[in-house]
């Protein structure tokens, strides 16, 4: 799920970038360093909108760098448990199958793919129903349900499930 937060951070800046840009360097190396992180707690940083506030800065001793606590506006994705995503597979084996949603890599078990699916290994390894007509391959764009989470300091881990309603292939690519 995406929210819309407030964050605070303490930036750094050389003092080659002081002067008329002084504010536009400090947003810059915010959007740099920020955007595309995870943190546990808040999720993955998607995009820095906007700046609320920029502090007064603090001289860093015997190195010239500056200090600024920058509190700013941006917006996370976070994943929750029995949240419904669409992803795309990046790899299938026999225990099951991996599958990307923006930034999160969700693992799929066996046990939680619909028993009519059978693994099929070769060149192309594929979950195939037993007539044919459906199969997760890598590049197949599936629907699934977030049974848990694990969270680190700086990753998400979730286990999906695709053994419900409406969930499942929503196009596959050797189709077309």
């Amino acid at each position: 799920m995406f929210f819309h937060i407030v964050l605070e951070r303490n930036m750094q800046l050389h003092p080659r970038y002081f002067g008329r840009n002084l504010r536009d360097n400090l947003v810059s190396k915010l959007m740099k360093d920020v955007e595309g992180t995870c943190s546990g707690r808040h999720g993955f940083v998607v995009a820095v909108t906007g700046i609320e506030n920029v502090g007064k800065g603090i001289i860093r001793d015997g190195t010239g760098f500056v200090t600024f606590p920058v509190k700013y506006q941006c917006v996370v994705f976070r994943p929750f448990k029995g949240e419904i995503l669409e992803s795309v597979v990046t790899m299938v084996n026999k225990m099951g199958f991996f599958a990307e949603a923006g930034p999160v890599q969700v693992f799929v078990s066996n046990h939680l793919i619909p028993d009519d699916m059978e693994f099929q290994s070769g060149d192309m390894p594929n979950y195939t129903t037993s007539d044919g007509s459906v199969k997760i391959q890598k590049d197949s764009e599936v629907r699934l349900k977030i049974i848990g989470t694990r969270v680190d300091a700086t990753e998400i881990f979730c286990i999906g499930t695709i053994k419900d309603d409406f969930l499942g292939v929503i196009n596959d690519p050797a189709a077309v």
